[in-house]
């Protein structure tokens, strides 16, 4: 029985390792690499200062492409976000433009408040797509939930397990592509208007490169050197830590929350297993006092 169960149980792992070994090839990309986040895990935390400079890396880089739909110029002022002051955020929002319309119903322009979203690039999708070559640039509110990837057996096990559990699938994903655009393999065609990128399935993407060392000029320290590298790597890092937040603004609040409760679980156990013990002590006792009785009964 012991063997049965042994072979039973390689034959499942042997079936899986197929399955997902399948799944890769189809995807037609390896699979992204897993790099360290401040915020994964059960007490992870949004690094203020990589999402001030994965701010910037959006604004001076992608903004021209990639609207921010859902998130508000307020936001960036709130607990858990990039802790930007509220003078700070009324003074960004003031250097873009939004459209309303007025009394008479005609649309105007106006300086954006700090309760209006991030204006799109893109009057609609339309523009969006006939200016990237037919397809809309996806919108960064919640891109890092939307793109992930599975890992496999049995990693797929650990990544549900509550307290090693791990969720950031989709800035590994983002990081990687940002980071993978090199040169074809020798044989292989690029079509115009794609490009080569080692992640993206199939290999062939539509946007161009968007990052390059030393594109963005970061903050310096007091010895005049940036305060982290100024690479395409660490630009990738920045941004894809950018996109986790907008995706979930509130996940510091939301873990804290989830915190407060598993220890609040854990103190109502040890309660409710100790009135257990004492109310069934004297149950017991009652009835272990019943036991002469009953034996003289009969």
């Amino acid at each position: 029985m012991k063997t049965t169960r042994l072979l039973a149980a390689s034959l499942l792992a042997a079936t899986l390792s197929i399955t997902t070994a399948s799944a890769e090839a189809e995807h037609g990309a390896p699979q992204p690499p897993r790099e360290k986040w401040s915020f994964a895990g059960m007490f992870g935390r949004f690094d203020q200062a990589q999402l001030q400079r994965g701010f910037q890396v959006y604004r001076e880089v992608c903004s021209s492409c990639h609207g921010m739909s859902l998130v508000r110029f307020r936001n960036l002022s709130e607990p858990g976000g990039p802790g930007f002051s509220v003078n700070q955020v009324k003074a960004l929002a003031a250097e873009y433009k939004v459209k309303e319309l007025n009394d008479s119903g005609e649309e105007v322009e106006r300086p954006a408040r700090p309760a209006d979203a991030f204006p799109s690039p893109f009057p609609n999708d339309k523009a969006a797509a006939a200016a990237n070559g037919g397809k809309a640039p996806p919108d960064f509110s919640v891109l890092a939930k939307a793109r992930t990837f599975e890992r496999g057996f049995p990693k797929f096990l650990t990544d549900a397990m509550p307290l090693v559990g791990y969720t950031e699938h989709g800035v590994d994903y983002i990081h990687a592509i940002l980071t993978g655009y090199e040169e074809p393999p020798a044989g292989k065609e690029v079509p115009t208007g794609t490009y080569y990128n080692k992640y993206y399935p199939g290999h062939l993407i539509a946007m161009p490169k968007p990052l390059s060392d030393e594109q963005v000029t970061y903050a310096k320290n007091d010895k005049g050197a940036p305060v982290v590298p100024e690479t395409t790597d660490q630009y990738a890092k920045d941004v894809a830590a950018f996109m986790a937040w907008t995706a979930e603004p509130h996940m510091m609040e939301r873990k804290a929350l989830g915190l407060r409760v598993i220890l609040f679980l854990i103190v109502l156990s040890g309660l409710l297993y100790y009135v257990k013990k004492r109310i069934w002590a004297k149950v017991g006792g009652e009835v272990h006092g019943l036991q002469p009785e009953l034996h003289k009964t009969y």
